[in-house]
């Protein structure tokens, strides 16, 4: 491994070789039964009722494959849903699926803004990719990045997890060259007030948005996401993919939360959120653990004096958390932790009080 210091604090490091099991850590592997669940990011046990109840109808015609007219219908939906149309849109089994599906736009060179969601990272190293981790310092600011010339791929989170920060779109924008395509996960930033920084209403030839709806739905089972862009990228992306590749289930869900209603309650949900996180900080810092601010994602970055004592404390207590030392450019000092209601941070809060 070659590490090469760069100015304005951020770090360079071409790997190709290294942790394939930490690169496929998730918080569902520090989630377990029974445990109060701070470790993943999924907002309630289950999507509300009245998902439940369509997705319920749904099953009656799971006899008969995924129509082509039911794909069309969800791509409209979700092409209305941000203002583009619907050869811009592409169905996807979750967001995850769509980095598993980017070694099909032929990449000579990736780079990755760390740290962040190390899922494409993961996907590309497989296909043998070449990788350039570009690692940013604290405050974890596009500003101190320098992404090398030669990459013709860069992925970026926003909000990115596990920093909770979100970057001005213009900041992303400017990472555009030519011959390189820009992928932005946007997995989180439907809790996001208003969305704002997203690039997912801006039809570019050159930026890939990926979507996740299994967050702020409680979807993760079921998978469902999608991506938008231009539909030559688009194409790419589906050469040798399997065929149905998103089931009758997928589909509808993803049609149903594009819908105006579904919209208006994330936008509302993302309001209480935000008072939750702010509760959370408060809490937090008031007994004296540094939360990285500003964050805006429904999840929060912590450093302690000993991360790792602390949630092996937690653990035992019965609360989960999201170790961090899997994130490139973080390590055992760190942990993340999923924004919750006031009386599971009250609980979260009393036990780290007792080893603090």
């Amino acid at each position: 491994m070659s590490r090469d210091h760069c100015p304005l604090g951020s770090t360079i490091v071409d790997i190709r070789a290294g942790s394939r099991e930490s690169l496929r850590h998730h918080g569902d592997v520090d989630a377990g039964p029974g445990l109060l669940d701070f470790a993943v990011n999924v907002q309630g046990d289950g999507p509300p009722d009245w998902l439940r109840l369509r997705l319920a109808d749904a099953l009656a015609h799971l006899g008969t494959y995924p129509t082509v007219t039911a794909d069309l219908a969800a791509r409209t939906a979700v092409a209305s849903r941000h203002g583009r149309d619907p050869e811009e849109v592409l169905l996807l089994a979750g967001g995850a699926e769509g980095f598993s599906l980017l070694p099909r736009l032929g990449i000579r060179e990736a780079a990755l803004i760390h740290p962040s969601f190390t899922e494409p990272e993961w996907a590309l190293r497989e296909a043998q990719v070449p990788v350039t981790q570009v690692l940013l310092d604290d405050p974890y600011v596009l500003d101190s990045a320098t992404v090398p010339e030669s990459a013709d791929l860069v992925v970026i989170g926003n909000p990115t997890n596990p920093t909770s920060v979100l970057h001005p779109a213009e900041a992303i924008l400017r990472l555009r060259r030519p011959g390189r395509i820009v992928v932005v996960d946007e997995a989180f930033i439907d809790a996001v007030p208003d969305e704002r920084e997203s690039l997912a209403g801006r039809s570019l030839p050159d930026v890939l948005v990926l979507r996740s709806l299994t967050k702020t739905w409680a979807l993760a089972g079921l998978r469902c996401g999608y991506a938008l862009g231009a539909p030559e990228i688009l194409e790419r992306l589906q050469v040798g993919r399997a065929h149905w590749p998103v089931g009758s289930l997928q589909v509808e869900a993803i049609a149903a939360c594009s819908e105006p209603h579904a919209v208006a309650a994330a936008r509302d949900h993302a309001v209480v959120l935000g008072e939750w996180r702010e509760d959370m900080i408060r809490q937090l810092t008031g007994i004296g653990v540094a939360v990285h601010r500003p964050a805006v994602a429904p999840f929060l970055l912590l450093r302690l004096s000993d991360g790792e004592l602390m949630r092996k404390h937690l653990r035992q207590r019965g609360i989960a958390v999201r170790r961090c030392d899997t994130f490139p450019g973080l390590g055992p000092d760190f942990l993340r932790v999923a924004v919750r209601p006031a009386e599971q941070t009250d609980a979260l809060v009393d036990a780290m009080k007792e080893i603090l």
